[in-house]
């Protein structure tokens, strides 16, 4: 089962060991834990939010800019909503747009709700080898368990919604949060983004990125590696990165 994340200072200890039929980490590996990101790493659904974001906006009478939309990408809703607000002189609070987008957002994904390609392979083979894994994501709480429904809330030992932390992303709270309470050292944790702001808050708390760009493109970097698809990550794969950094 998933749990959230308690207060610091109360997190929960990693539950390890492997299971029956499960295979232990190669000797000399350096992978501790995987921290997943959801919109547009593990779902489809970075384009969801901005086609809501123009519908709110329409309807309050503004025309969005495609160009805001690689602002507004992968960041808190207070930084994505706030921008928008300032940009377009809309004549809403922040906590009333952002009741507005979450609300057509869940209407969206209740939809449908695509995965991104290799993302269900990938979380099967985690859990059958007994990886301690959670869901990092700047999306609210109520978002995150809609989507944990479909992604299957037995394949993360914790999740961390951005309305959980006092800092979210682009900042490294949420995944020294989320490492903390598997019980891991942030070098040791592998950690899958899509986007820039992501990769920043990956690399600020200390982890190994692997960067899988969505909507804007992402550079490679000392200690980052860039993949085109999560059809490109494996156990097998994760274990030689973390090798590599020893």
């Amino acid at each position: 089962m998933t749990s959230t994340v308690p207060a610091p200072g109360t997190l929960p200890p990693a539950t390890t060991g492997t299971a029956a039929g499960r295979t232990a980490p190669p000797e000399g590996s350096a992978l501790q834990a995987v921290l997943l990101d959801m919109d547009g790493t593990l779902v489809d659904t970075e384009g969801f939010w901005w086609d809501v974001e123009v519908e709110v906006f329409a309807r309050l009478g503004h025309t969005l800019d495609d160009s805001w939309r690689h602002v507004v990408v992968g960041g808190p809703m207070t930084r994505s909503a706030g921008f928008l607000i300032e940009a377009t002189g809309a004549d809403i609070t922040l906590a009333e747009l952002s009741v507005l987008l979450n609300d057509g957002f869940e209407e969206r994904i209740d939809r449908a709700l695509p995965l991104m390609p290799g993302a269900a392979r990938l979380l099967g083979e985690l859990h059958r080898h007994d990886v301690p894994t959670a869901l990092v994501s700047a999306s609210h709480r109520r978002i995150i368990d809609r989507v944990l429904s479909v992604l299957g809330p037995h394949h993360f030992a914790l999740s961390v919604a951005g309305d959980e932390v006092s800092r979210t992303k682009p900042f490294p709270d949420p995944y020294l949060l989320a490492a903390a309470g598997l019980g891991a050292h942030p070098a040791g944790c592998a950690v899958v983004e899509d986007t820039a702001t992501g990769v920043a808050a990956a690399e600020a708390a200390g982890c190994r990125v692997i960067a899988v760009p969505s909507v804007a493109p992402i550079g490679p970097a000392a200690g980052r590696t860039v993949v085109s698809s999560l059809e490109e990550v494996d156990l097998a794969f994760l274990h030689g990165l973390m090798t590599e950094m020893r």
